[in-house]
């Protein structure tokens, strides 16, 4: 039987383009709410399998996955990474110009002589560093892991743990990327003295319990990770903290889960910049995704499927441009909306500048809008092109950590 070109075409991206033939239909609006729940509710569950069966098809429209994705030789060109980060963390170098340091020992034995082969002496040293690991591995921390500037920790190729104990601070340092790592239940440590740099160590006091602790750090790229139940947030950037992207994570079963902004007072947070974008926010979430204080926020094409308080929430006058995200509202009567206004009378916050536009509301989900949209604090606001939120299912659908092997795309 004879096909013409036109049919074998069809074919061949019938057969290798699944993902994109069926993720790409649009969520009918004019549905009642109940089937637009479900057809939600199936994109999920069809993302979720997607993740856990490492499943991926090039050309998803995540900008930073199409960077890379699609190279089966990526173990051999794992530097190239860095040039693929978007928004305002987008010149975070890592390690890119350094040697590769390669992790054999998941021990923490000395948090002021740490042992060569470690994690911990990796992110101290002072010259730029692309750190991987030699094997599958799970590391407790006895103290924070206080990283020195220009490293990248990339945990693609094996399956790495970051559990137990205190867990990642950048601190006064810059040019960070964290990637494909699962971070865990994280602890306070503190109370002891952890080297940070071959020449220098001092005391630490008691840390906050964060997966990821940013404080005064500059041009950092949090990617890739899967993160949850840590004892206060999974990521928070605080202190003057700057030029930050946090972007495909997976995130779960947390309270608190991302802190921008030290305190209503820290005015020097005024020149934050930090770029949200391609997220899961997943289940047993409360709030804070993300709390932002004074400075300058774009939420753009995550995908909230769980929240039990809010979503979006800030205080001090932050400008939060929010775009083409899809924010399914719990069942809750009282827990439909997404922002929330904290600690300001409503004729305050009515001048703070939130935005949302092109976001797709399910399930009763409202964002209530403030502000009179001055363009140049938008402008300030804005790190890229923001996609349909039609499409957030197949950007999102490989958040987390990835399941990456050698000779393979990832």
């Amino acid at each position: 039987m004879a096909f013409s070109s036109l049919s074998l075409t069809f074919l061949f991206f019938s057969f290798f383009f699944p993902v994109l033939i069926s993720s790409s239909r649009p969520l009918q609006l004019h549905q009642d709410p109940e089937s637009v729940v479900h057809e939600v509710h199936r994109s999920i569950n069809e993302s979720t399998t997607r993740r856990n069966l490492g499943y991926f098809s090039c050309g998803t429209g995540n900008p930073i996955d199409d960077c890379w994705r699609c190279d089966p030789n990526w173990e051999k060109n794992r530097q190239r990474l860095a040039d693929c980060a978007i928004g305002f963390g987008k010149n975070a170098v890592g390690g890119r110009d350094g040697k590769i340091y390669v992790v054999t020992d998941s021990g923490d034995y000395d948090a002021v002589n740490p042992k060569p082969g470690t994690l911990r002496h990796a992110v101290i040293q002072d010259e730029p560093l692309w750190i991987i690991f030699a094997r599958d591995m799970t590391i407790k921390l006895k103290e924070e892991l206080i990283m020195n500037s220009f490293k990248t920790i990339d945990g693609r190729g094996a399956s790495v743990h970051i559990a137990g104990g205190p867990c990642i601070t950048i601190q006064f340092v810059t040019n960070i990327i964290i990637h494909g790592l699962n971070i865990h239940d994280c602890k306070q440590g503190g109370n002891a003295m952890v080297r940070d740099s071959p020449n220098h160590f001092g005391w630490r006091t008691i840390s906050d319990g964060d997966a990821v602790s940013i404080f005064g750090g500059t041009h950092i790229w949090v990617d890739h990770n899967s993160l949850s139940n840590c004892q206060d947030g999974l990521v928070d950037a605080i202190h003057g903290s700057t030029y930050i992207t946090i972007s495909n994570n997976f995130m779960t079963h947390h309270d608190k889960v991302m802190l921008l902004g030290h305190s209503d007072s820290y005015t020097q947070d005024k020149n934050m910049q930090v770029t949200i974008a391609f997220n899961h926010f997943g289940e047993g979430l409360v709030q804070r995704m993300p709390r932002c204080r004074h400075g300058y926020f774009h939420v753009v094409n995550n995908d909230y499927t769980h929240w039990e308080m809010y979503a979006i929430g800030g205080s001090a006058n932050p400008t939060i441009n929010s775009q083409g995200n899809r924010f399914v509202a719990p069942d809750a009567r009282f827990s439909k909306e997404v922002t929330k206004h904290e600690d300001a009378p409503e004729s305050e916050w009515k001048g703070w500048n939130w935005r949302s536009e092109g976001d797709l509301m399910v399930n009763g989900a409202f964002f209530t809008p403030s502000g009179a949209g001055a363009s140049s604090s938008y402008s300030r606001a804005s790190s890229l092109g923001a996609k349909p939120s039609s499409l957030v299912g197949s950007i999102t659908g490989a958040a987390g950590a990835l399941s990456c092997r050698k000779g393979a795309r990832c």
